[in-house]
């Protein structure tokens, strides 16, 4: 057997470093103002270093630092607390979420394929980036608006053009590791998202099928022009007697 598989995300680089991040996150996940010797003690360092951190958070503006106010004799202490706002740090486990909901939909819906793609449908129409009143979306308008959205979510999609017929090429699935677990789920999740964003553009085109990994890093959507699409009226055309 392998090793247990790591439930926790990748951590993002951090402009401040390692014992600085380490530091940041103590400060955001308090429930209250902490001291400079709390935070060195949450953290693992001397004081000494957790005030050099702490005061260059408050630096960067990543943190607030304000005197302590008190009614009873004694010198006030410094307090530190994250500023609103920022960026959170920390460990993430959304790997582990995609898992448990992909997994629950695998075995706990009666068609988790279809099921996955009526979720991507509505989510592409909703992410889709709306043509306004009036405005017609051309094959390769669509195409154009598809492939962003698709750069946006991380798919690193390639517009290309085989025998006289559109397909997007995605080089990087941005959950492959849910994907190769769960590939009727995830992909059809991916294929529902493309068809709702043509669905929302009005595209005179659609998203056919979805070929997941015809190579490691490579997936293949093929487009097709819709059927209804010679009947529909021109614009402003409608209500012509």
């Amino acid at each position: 057997m392998g090793p247990p598989p790591r439930w926790t995300d990748p951590v993002p680089l951090s402009p401040f470093g390692e014992s600085r991040s380490r530091v940041l996150a103590v400060v955001q996940d308090a429930a209250r103002p902490l001291t400079v010797v709390e935070v060195a003690e949450r953290v693992g360092l001397h004081a000494n270093s957790a005030r050099l951190h702490l005061d260059g958070l408050v630096d960067a503006g990543a943190a607030q630092r304000k005197r302590e106010e008190r009614k009873r004799p004694g010198r006030p202490r410094t307090l530190y607390t994250a500023s609103p706002g920022g960026a959170r740090v920390g460990a993430r486990s959304y790997q582990l979420l995609a898992e448990i909901l992909a997994s629950f939909v695998a075995t706990q819906t009666p068609q988790p394929a279809r099921a996955a793609q009526r979720a991507g449908r509505e989510w592409g129409r909703y992410l889709a980036e709306r043509p306004g009143p009036f405005e017609r979306m051309d094959a390769a308008a669509a195409t154009r608006r598809l492939l962003e959205a698709l750069a946006d979510i991380g798919f690193a999609p390639e517009s290309k053009t085989a025998g006289g017929r559109r397909q997007i090429l995605l080089h990087h699935c941005p959950f492959r590791e849910v994907a190769a677990k769960h590939q009727d789920v995830v992909c059809g999740i991916h294929l529902g998202l493309m068809q709702g964003v043509l669905a929302a553009l009005d595209a005179p085109l659609g998203t056919e099928r979805l070929e997941p990994f015809v190579e490691p890093d490579l997936c293949i959507a093929r487009l097709a022009r819709r059927p209804d699409i010679t009947t529909r009226p021109r614009p402003g055309t409608a209500d012509r007697p």
